[in-house]
């Protein structure tokens, strides 16, 4: 019935701030938030490098801004230019929305220079800190480089009064792909290649084109309910409610799973019992506290007593009675719960 043909433009991604970097670990290097971040502790104390002594080979590790220094951005683009043509350099900055909540007092990840190449230097590193820093590398030289094309090729075909849409596409400039590509588009480009497989544009098609069909093959979906967190996703939640900072991530994870508060399985994070009893009593005797707008609301008041706005001793007027009265709530309701498990242990021995 129709063709329609068109483009789409990928753009390239910005460079790693913690918080990505974490994310983008996890799912393409299969690295605990944990792991990620003593590796990077490691690129960025330095390297013996044959030659050139210990280099600390990328910059600060823990970081919210996307922000580069204008050496590097320029080193960077001199660097896809010659390596991989004019053309290939970006023309503008990339850059995120600024949420209002980072701090912006380091730089984004990236490598101290780009003349590092990770087939360079990969015989001084061990094997997990080459991983990490190819990932690191490529996103940052992918971030100087020119958007993705793709011709888009959308068919609508009539077939006794029932209408079927198909859509095909296909790269017509790679761009900033032919160095980097995202875990979740790779998966991506994993599945539509599933898909297609028999289902491929042999030629150009016009309204004028018959075809034929060979099989009908019905399928049903349901929604699904949302998965459970992973590392990557509860960081990227925690980024998203602006609880903690990028030096926090890490180890709120870690402390959760070393109280046993939740267990890793197969990525996933579940919640154990004694996770939802402590949850349960927490939310119930620091209600205010444990709400996820309160470390936001925080993080915003201390931002007000550093320009000056509203004094400290105010902000800890205001928070610290309520707190205390709280504190000793939760010890009463500690002390019954002890009471009657120890009368309940003497009626078990009396059994």
């Amino acid at each position: 019935d129709e063709v329609k043909k068109g483009e789409r433009i990928k753009k390239a991604p910005i460079p790693f701030t913690t918080s990505t970097l974490q994310q983008e670990a996890s799912k393409a290097l299969n690295f605990s938030t944990q792991k990620t971040m003593r590796i990077a502790q490691q690129l960025y104390e330095g390297v013996e490098v044959k030659g050139h002594g210990t280099i600390g080979l990328i910059t600060y590790l823990r970081t919210d801004s996307t922000r580069v220094a204008d050496e590097a951005d320029a080193a960077a683009r001199s660097f896809v230019k010659e390596h991989y043509g004019e053309n290939y350099a970006a023309a503008g900055e990339a850059s995120a929305k600024n949420t209002g909540k980072i701090q912006d007092a380091h730089e984004a990840i990236r490598p101290t220079y780009m003349t590092n190449s990770p087939a360079s230097i990969k015989d001084e590193l061990s094997r997990d800190q080459f991983r990490l820093y190819q990932l690191i590398w490529k996103r940052f030289a992918a971030s100087r480089m020119a958007a993705a094309v793709y011709e888009t090729t959308s068919v609508k075909i009539g077939a006794e009064g029932v209408q079927f849409t198909m859509t095909a596409s296909r790269v017509k400039f790679d761009g900033f792909m032919s160095v980097y590509m995202e875990a979740d588009d790779k998966e991506e480009k994993n599945i539509n290649n599933e898909k297609s497989e028999g289902n491929v544009m042999l030629k150009s098609i016009d309204e004028d084109t018959k075809l034929t069909l060979n099989e009908l093959e019905p399928k049903q979906h349901f929604t699904q309910p949302p998965a459970h967190y992973t590392e990557a996703s509860l960081v990227k939640t925690l980024e998203e409610f602006g609880i903690g900072r990028p030096s926090t991530y890490a180890p709120t994870i870690s402390t959760i799973t070393a109280r046993r508060y939740v267990v890793k399985e197969k990525k996933n994070l579940y919640v154990t019992e004694l996770g939802e009893a402590v949850n349960n009593m927490m939310k119930k005797a620091f209600a205010s506290i444990v709400d996820v707008n309160f470390t936001a609301m925080m993080e915003g008041l201390l931002d007000m007593v550093e320009e000056g706005k509203v004094h400290w001793k105010s902000v800890i007027e205001n928070f610290y009675p309520d707190f205390e009265i709280a504190v000793k709530n939760a010890e009463k309701e500690l002390e019954k719960i002890k009471i009657e498990d120890e009368v309940t242990d003497v009626i078990c021995d009396e059994c």
